[in-house]
């Protein structure tokens, strides 16, 4: 089940800092790849390191939601980006989004970090903003619908249960990763995407206004 898009007709804004966003993951990922190991290190969110100089390592908190393991890594999270981010840009506007999208990263890369305090391991990646993104749209568009590639055909299917089944896997892979993690072993950051989530849930009610609801259908 991987979502394609979703209907944009009741959208009234072009929403550049989407796009912006869009773009500067790709070319961070550029950069990243370029730079190799060393680059990824020196930007990259390293638990210890960063809990053993807050302050020098502060920068990774926002360098490391711009970079990414691979194609693919890419690939899902600009894809997501692309579908949802532009209505929740629409509701929120320009500033408050970006604003929304930074905070949900951090949120989700603390989230890890109380899971993960003595791990050398680098931590990267837009997943946990995104999931943000998602929590929003889950609350502003509950009754969005989204368009699903399911084997060879497309089908329209609420936001409500493709944004509530990806929570919920996130949710048993994380409690799952609790149990089995170390301090030297990589792999995916669920507690991140958990807690990107709740920070997007949270922040939608202060800064998406009173603007009145829309559906989308």
């Amino acid at each position: 089940m991987l979502p394609i898009g979703d209907d944009n007709t009741s959208r009234r804004i072009v929403p550049l800092v989407t796009y912006g966003l869009i773009l500067l993951n790709v070319l961070f990922f550029l950069i990243e790849m370029s730079g190799g190991d060393a680059f990824i290190m020196q930007w990259a969110f390293i638990p210890s390191r960063f809990l053993a100089n807050p302050l020098a390592d502060f920068p990774t908190l926002f360098t490391s939601m711009f970079m990414h393991a691979g194609l693919l890594h890419l690939g899902s999270n600009m894809l997501y980006l692309w579908i949802f981010g532009d209505n929740v840009e629409d509701r929120l506007g320009h500033i408050k989004f970006i604003i929304f999208y930074l905070l949900c990263g951090i949120g989700a890369t603390f989230a890890q970090l109380i899971f993960s305090l003595t791990s050398n391991i680098p931590n990267l990646g837009a997943s946990g903003a995104i999931a943000g993104v998602l929590a929003a749209y889950l609350v502003m568009f509950p009754q969005g619908r989204v368009h699903v590639l399911m084997g060879r055909g497309v089908i329209p299917m609420s936001a409500l249960i493709v944004i509530g089944l990806w929570f919920g896997l996130q949710l048993l892979s994380g409690i799952g990763s609790i149990t089995t993690a170390s301090a030297d072993t990589g792999g995916v950051a669920y507690m991140a995407h958990i807690g990107g989530f709740i920070a997007g849930f949270i922040l939608t009610f202060f800064l998406r206004g009173n603007t009145s609801p829309r559906i989308t259908s």
